[in-house]
């Protein structure tokens, strides 16, 4: 039996609304629409990789939403990825169907749904043949945002769904019999490598400040030049900058490391700097872009991480701190950017391979990271002979420990530390073929020259004592 859809549209004295199921579209929404094509069905898709997509899984999937009479379509980014000839990694679905309509017909059909946290923005993920998940988002628009979360209500409009989106490449529609639907000409935007807002960009930066971050992303995924930008746009942007106050650290990480790891990564970073939105993202007002775009243009070829190469924006330790307290990446993102930072003004030696061994030998970190961390700090300084040197080479390991030292007069405490140092050191100064026995027979020298006595044992501190119950 199909189902029938409520949908009324009428002229209230109030204002202009759009009905379904009781739920109202405030008039100011309507008036805010961008300027869409009549007819949106635009073409027909016929391509390997369109068909490509259709697992038994996804058509059991649409099978269900037929019978059912919901229409469902591929949404957002995969739409763009088949218009340009790439199959795409994710697919993403739109429906008229509202949360509870889905619950209803795929209990009906027996399909296990799970991950119900989308359920409030409408998102319902079906899980088919115990194989593969689907996320399916009834079509809304955003009644109202701070910036970042907005208020959602659903509708059975396409145009207002797309309306909502972000960029024009990214509000398209694809029917799962190949029908391209493009409300505010994203096609052509596809076709010219164009990034623009869908409407009006102050509006749409102001519903959600990421969205600065999001064009430039998809810039470096689009465009064919590096500075090809609509100048209203970034007015628009310059004018909002300060919105990423309101963004987390660990979205703004998020958008910007694939900045930085996309097309033309330096010169939109520059971009952004320009636009007065480094200081909103944690970056220092006096961030050395000079030296950044150096690194960058330097290490095209040999791909730097994104750590690596906002290292060159700071200036010290303390600037790499308060980068990470408000960026909030991963602890081994944030020891590479303080690794870069440190060790970047290495002074060159006679045997130019020692100083970047020993930054390896005397590492906090596990041997692989600290390796990794080495090869990236050659890469920074584009020292591209020596990196080819070092990249294959694996430091032994080190003869002795701590107990053999103990046991041959080295005291406990700071003094076994560096002791411990001294003898790496001296290890590593004969080609790291010294024999145990070799190194062991420094110690006595070793604890002369810091003036250790071997005997003398460091004094314990007392231990506090407890206080007895009464």
């Amino acid at each position: 039996m199909k189902k029938e859809i409520p949908r009324e549209i009428f002229d209230s004295s109030a204002a202009w609304c759009i009905r379904r199921k009781h739920q109202f579209i405030p008039a100011k929404y309507l008036k805010s629409q961008a300027e869409a094509r009549k007819e949106p069905a635009i073409m027909k898709l016929d391509t390997p990789e369109f068909h490509s997509i259709f697992t038994p899984e996804l058509e059991k999937l649409v099978s269900i939403f037929n019978k059912h009479s919901y229409e469902i379509r591929i949404a957002g980014g995969a739409v763009r990825d088949l218009l340009m000839g790439k199959a795409p990694h994710d697919l993403d679905f739109a429906t008229v169907a509202t949360p509870d309509e889905m619950k209803s017909m795929f209990t009906t059909e027996n399909i296990r749904m799970i991950n119900n946290r989308g359920e409030k923005h409408g998102t319902i993920t079906a899980r088919i043949n115990d194989k593969a998940n689907f996320e399916v988002t009834t079509l809304r628009i955003d009644i109202s945002t701070d910036g970042r979360h907005a208020e959602v209500q659903f509708t059975t409009d396409w145009k207002l769904d797309a309306n909502r989106r972000d960029l024009t490449i990214n509000a398209m529609f694809l029917g799962l019999d190949g029908t391209v639907y493009d409300y505010f000409y994203g096609y052509e935007d596809l076709q010219k490598r164009r990034v623009r807002f869908v409407g009006d960009a102050v509006q749409r930066i102001q519903e959600d400040y990421l969205r600065m971050l999001r064009y430039f992303r998809f810039y470096g995924r689009i465009a064919e030049h590096p500075d090809a930008h609509d100048g209203p746009t970034l007015e628009a942007m310059r004018q909002n900058a300060s919105g990423l106050d309101r963004i987390s650290g660990e979205r703004i990480w998020a958008e910007l490391s694939k900045i930085l790891e996309g097309n033309f990564g330096g010169e939109l970073m520059a971009k952004m700097l320009s636009l007065g939105m480094g200081p909103h993202m944690g970056f220092p007002k006096d961030s050395n872009v000079d030296e950044f775009m150096r690194i960058w243009n330097q290490s095209k070829n040999i791909k730097l991480k994104p750590p690596s190469l906002i290292a060159a924006l700071v200036s010290s330790i303390d600037e790499v701190t308060e980068l990470y307290g408000r960026l909030k990446f991963s602890a081994l993102e944030r020891d590479l950017c303080y690794f870069i930072v440190e060790h970047r003004g290495a002074p060159e030696a006679v045997n130019r391979l020692r100083p970047y061994q020993l930054l390896e030998l005397h590492s906090r970190f596990k041997p692989n990271v600290a390796h990794d961390f080495v090869i990236e700090l050659l890469k920074y300084k584009n020292d591209l002979e020596l990196l080819k040197e070092f990249e294959p080479w694996r430091c032994p390991k080190f003869p002795v420990n701590g107990i053999i030292l103990r046991e041959n007069g080295v005291p406990g405490g700071p003094s076994m530390g560096m002791a411990m140092s001294k003898l790496k050191a001296y290890w590593a100064d004969h080609d790291f073929k010294a024999t145990a026995e070799d190194i062991i027979k420094q110690i006595p020298r070793i604890l002369d020259e810091m003036g250790v006595d071997p005997s003398a044992e460091p004094q314990k501190k007392p231990s506090p004592k407890k206080s007895r119950k009464s």
